[in-house]
């Protein structure tokens, strides 16, 4: 599986998509009359930023190991989810910034058809752009790419909070506009805040998932002549995972036979679990 290029194909068409929704969005706000429909549409726009950000960010950490980084780029990955979560919280800040300003200043308009129309067509769009993304990037294991998914699906539920406020304000509750505009503002600051906490927990040596832990027991435990694991750490960094362990064989066995039993053992283990690159295997007498 080339991980680039399942990645730049992805944002090739969600860059695509954005610019297009993104246009569309912000004519229907202006000509609606709707400050929270051009504030959509800027959001919209800023995924193309994030989404530019993510293939450049997979591209890098696949390139590999060098002499300046000889364990590789992986962590370069969660680097770039942590710039697209900040800039995810900095769209957000500056939405509700807008609606606040507008409730302040009591500049209520009444919206007109066309933003109903274009909030609709958004959260269709934006929803499959989510489901789209996110299937990429979990199959790729890519931290930034999940967080420009969740970037569209904010999209989704803004323009959903946007239809809301929108149709209100046609019925002539016309302050529903700006106030949608800070409720998900909100929301998005939110997702923003906790991307940025699962970046960081990538690039600060985090255990693998407890589902993991319990494979390379099992498969350790499989090869014959294993008594028993004295020790196994793990580590995330970026979409891979590292892991040293000791194993326990007989104390008879002669120097030969327990490294060749730990070469099984890392084998078998980096063949079977496609996200460990490298484990370290350390023989302690039984």
């Amino acid at each position: 599986m080339n991980v680039y290029e399942e990645a730049k194909k992805v944002s090739i068409v969600t860059i695509i998509l954005n610019v297009v929704l993104g246009v569309f969005k912000v004519i229907a706000g202006v000509l609606g009359h709707s400050t929270a429909m051009i504030a959509d549409g800027m959001h919209t726009a800023s995924d193309v930023v994030t989404t530019v950000m993510v293939i450049i960010g997979v591209k890098v950490s696949n390139k590999g190991a060098d002499d300046k980084h000889p364990y590789g780029h992986e962590r370069f990955e969660p680097v770039f989810g942590k710039l697209i979560s900040l800039f995810l919280a900095f769209t957000g800040v500056m939405i509700g910034y807008e609606g606040i300003m507008a409730l302040v200043k009591g500049e209520f308009t009444k919206p007109a058809p066309i933003a109903l129309v274009a909030a609709v067509a958004s959260i269709i769009v934006k929803e499959g752009m989510y489901w789209y993304t996110l299937r990429t990037a979990k199959k790729i294991k890519s931290v930034s790419m999940e967080a420009d998914a969740w970037h569209h699906r904010t999209d989704a539920f803004s323009s959903i909070g946007t239809f809301i406020g929108i149709l209100g304000a046609s019925l002539g509750w016309t302050f529903l506009d700006p106030l949608t505009a800070v409720i998900v503002s909100i929301f998005i600051i939110k997702v923003g805040i906790d991307l940025f906490m699962q970046a960081t927990n990538q690039l600060v040596d985090e255990a693998a998932p407890e589902s993991v832990i319990q494979k390379i027991e099992e498969l350790t435990y499989s090869i014959q002549g294993v008594k028993g694991i004295h020790d196994l750490k793990t580590r995330v960094a970026g979409n891979k995972i590292y892991a040293d362990l000791e194993i326990l064989v007989e104390k008879k066995a002669s120097v030969e036979e327990g490294h060749h039993i730990a070469t099984r053992v890392h084998d078998l283990l980096e063949k079977d679990i496609e996200e460990l690159k490298h484990c370290m295997v350390h023989v302690e007498p039984y």
